[in-house]
């Protein structure tokens, strides 16, 4: 068993739509209408065969506040894995990211967090 999809929940699926391709470099797989909403999935372009990442509305009350919870928390909704955070950081904020916190080392590994615009915090790291 693998994982092959994964979600997030997102306020607009447009807004997530562009900045997770123009921002952050993914490449938008599906894009089928469900009727009032979409099914747009989204992977990594060094592996385009691999998992997929799907943008969820988060139209569902639960969705909502499980979303605006983890938010205000300062908690994560997910993580992507870089080669060199250094540099993604800064190719990122080059872009108008905004991060929560800047590239910190934690035991065996560096993160950084930034907002995605669509009610997430989004972490990076490096191993």
């Amino acid at each position: 068993m693998k994982i092959v999809v994964t979600s997030i929940f997102v306020q607009d699926q447009d807004m997530a739509l562009e900045f997770y391709t123009e921002k952050l470099g993914f490449i938008k797989k599906e894009d089928v209408p469900m009727g009032k909403f979409r099914w747009i999935t989204l992977v990594s372009p060094d592996d385009q065969d691999g998992t997929e990442l799907l943008l969820e509305p988060n139209e569902h009350p639960a969705a909502k506040e499980y979303q605006k919870k983890i938010f205000s928390e300062g908690l994560p909704a997910t993580m992507f894995g870089v080669a060199d955070i250094q540099k993604e950081y800064n190719r990122l904020k080059e872009k108008g990211v905004t991060f929560t916190t800047e590239p910190t080392k934690m035991g065996e590994v560096t993160i950084a967090v930034f907002d995605d615009t669509c009610g997430n915090l989004i972490q990076i790291v490096q191993k």
